[in-house]
Order: structure tokens, then C-alpha cells, then sequence
């Protein structure tokens, strides 16, 4: 009960951010890119594919300015699968995040096989990397690997300007 709850939950937001996007239209173009969360219940969910992309198909907003992020959690049930559902909204021009990377027990194998855009690397490395010498070596190791791989990186939790300039220094 508590996965379909859930699965509810997903689609109205999915319905509520391209019904906002519809209306804004405007204010989409003066951004790079608009992010949805998905959760990990709603993409190994059979019906929820098709649910996608005929919002997708459905909707006027360029698919370049939507990005949609899953974590490595949501992935872990059918990596597999997961690679399929992104390949095929890929197709529509959308493009994917992983997000909170590097938290996982298994980031490279997902980085190996899930064909996503960005990596968001998660915020635990970044709120104190400028004090922190462990945490600057783990983004930059992530970053590196990340550009290597033809992904972009993108950090979270970067509250100061101190934090921003140390990750422009590493290329984030």
C-alpha cells in the first residue's frame, strides 16, 4: 500500500512540475534546466514508463531544459531495467542526474552502466570541503572521473562563496 501511496505521490508531482512548466514558460527559457526527482518506486514500476513519456509528448516544453535525477538507492532494485527506462526518455531529448553520488556502496558499477548526463555529487563532501582535505580529494576524484567518463558535474549543498570557489578550482 505504502509503494502505491508512493507511486500516487510521484505522478502528481510529475503532473504538477510540467503543469508549472507549461505556465512558466517564460521564466524555463532563462534557466539551463529544470530537475524532477524520481523516486525509486515510480521507475521500476512497470506503467509509470509510458505515464513519462506521454507527459513528455504531451507537453510544449523543450525537452533539453528537463533533467530528471535518481539516486543510486532508487537504481539498486534492476540496474538494468533502470539503464532501459533512462535510454528511453533520453531518446525524447531529456537528460538524467545521478544523484547524491558517491554515497552508494556501488557508485562506479551504477556510473558504469546507468547512461545519465550529470553527476550530482552528494552534499556530505561538499559543505565542508574547504576545510576539509579528505572531502576535496573526493570531489575532485569524482570530478575527474566524471569528465573522463563525458558526464558534467554539478555539486550540492554549496552555501558560501568560499565553497564555490573551491569547486570552480576543481572544474565543478
Amino acid at each position: 500500500m505504502k509503494q502505491r501511496n508512493n507511486l500516487i505521490a510521484c505522478r502528481k508531482w510529475i503532473a504538477a512540475s510540467f503543469e508549472w512548466m507549461e505556465n512558466n514558460l517564460h521564466k524555463l527559457e532563462k534557466l539551463h534546466g529544470f530537475s524532477i526527482n524520481l523516486s525509486g518506486h515510480s521507475i521500476n514500476e512497470d506503467s509509470f514508463l509510458q505515464f513519462l513519456l506521454d507527459k513528455i509528448n504531451q507537453s510544449s516544453v523543450s525537452t533539453e531544459k528537463i533533467c530528471f535525477e535518481v539516486t543510486e538507492t532508487a537504481t539498486i532494485s534492476n540496474l538494468n531495467y533502470a539503464a532501459d527506462f533512462i535510454n528511453e526518455v533520453k531518446k525524447l531529448g531529456c537528460k538524467f542526474s545521478l544523484d547524491d553520488f558517491g554515497t552508494g556502496l556501488a557508485s562506479y558499477e551504477y556510473l558504469q552502466k546507468l547512461p545519465v548526463d550529470y553527476l550530482k555529487i552528494d552534499g556530505i563532501f561538499i559543505k565542508d570541503i574547504v576545510t576539509n582535505a579528505n572531502n576535496y580529494a573526493m570531489v575532485k576524484s569524482i570530478n575527474e572521473l566524471g569528465h573522463f567518463l563525458g558526464k558534467e558535474t554539478i555539486a550540492e549543498y554549496v552555501e558560501n562563496d568560499e565553497i564555490l570557489e573551491v569547486l570552480k578550482e576543481i572544474g565543478v
